[in-house]
């Protein structure tokens, strides 16, 4: 069975507090494992949530600020440590190379994993597998940073009872769903469309084309709500975003479960992420992001 949900290991911005660890998310996607933006501390929040170096097939960092990056150095040497069968891939902003090479080998150990690097250069497609596209698209921060899309090809689901009144039963069903037509019956007329699931990772930004297109009709909208709205003006100063910019954009792309994290240590009440998200007008189902938390995605449409 295909297991599809956010582990949440790190919600803080900048400064970990007593419950918050710096950043760190891991998507479990039918099997394999990406880990976005792993901040210090990363690889005790992996222990504490049960995520195992072996689990990890993918890294993807936005950008290299410490508080999304600084762990990546023990992760990769965990990888190494536990000699992980599977090759493990890193996307990153291609501009920040030095940082990444300085963070890989920041450190002697032996390299046992094969390591691919694929950085990011612009906008677009960057991978394709099976059940997915991992797509990248340039966000609006003080240094270069990228967000990230996993989108599942739409599919067809079948219909049992138009197929029984067509006569096509059994092994034919498989023969209809690879050929498109068997004995005059067309693949269309006995199954309906099954839009793929997306999910998206957006951190620090301010709004820009990047965010509304990672939002766009995404299962899950996993993103930066540093600032509540009466700090407006700094979130701006410093490339970020409030709940109700977030939340915001959250309802105009059509996104069905939303989930608010990368919270400053300024503010004391996370509900009044909540309650502003809401009073942007955002409806659908929303999550106050809290460390070590697991977030299931959405069923399919």
């Amino acid at each position: 069975m295909s297991v599809r949900e956010l582990v949440v290991l790190g919600t803080a911005s900048q400064v970990p507090t007593r419950h918050r660890n710096h950043n760190g998310y891991l998507l479990r996607w039918d099997g394999q494992g990406l880990l976005f933006d792993p901040g210090e501390g990363t690889q005790r929040q992996m222990l504490r949530a049960g995520v195992a170096a072996h689990d990890l097939n993918r890294i993807c960092v936005t950008h290299f600020h410490g508080d999304h990056s600084l762990g990546l150095a023990g992760v990769i040497q965990r990888i190494n440590l536990d000699r992980v069968p599977h090759p493990v891939t890193a996307h990153y902003p291609a501009s920040g190379q030095h940082f990444f090479d300085r963070l890989r080998y920041s450190t002697a150990y032996r390299e046992t994993v094969r390591l691919t690097q694929r950085p990011v250069a612009a906008d677009g497609a960057l991978d394709r597998t099976a059940s997915y596209v991992l797509e990248a698209y340039r966000l609006s921060h003080p240094v270069e940073s990228y967000g990230y899309r996993l989108m599942e090809p739409d599919a067809r689901r079948m219909l049992p009872g138009l197929l029984a009144e067509r006569g096509i039963t059994g092994p034919d069903v498989g023969r209809l769903q690879r050929e498109g037509e068997l004995r005059g019956v067309r693949l269309d007329e006995v199954s309906e469309l099954r839009p793929g699931q997306r999910f998206a990772f957006v951190m620090d930004t301010r709004l820009c084309d990047g965010v509304h297109a990672l939002a766009d009709g995404a299962d899950m909208l996993v993103i930066e709500s540093t600032f509540l709205d009466e700090d407006l003006r700094l979130a701006e100063d410093h490339g970020h975003l409030t709940a109700g910019q977030a939340a915001g954009a959250a309802a105009r792309a059509g996104v069905r479960h939303l989930v608010l994290t990368h919270f400053s240590q300024r503010y004391g009440d996370p509900g009044e992420f909540g309650r502003q998200a809401r009073a942007a007008g955002f409806t659908g189902e929303l999550t106050i992001a809290q460390d070590l938390m697991r977030v299931p995605l959405p069923k399919r449409r």
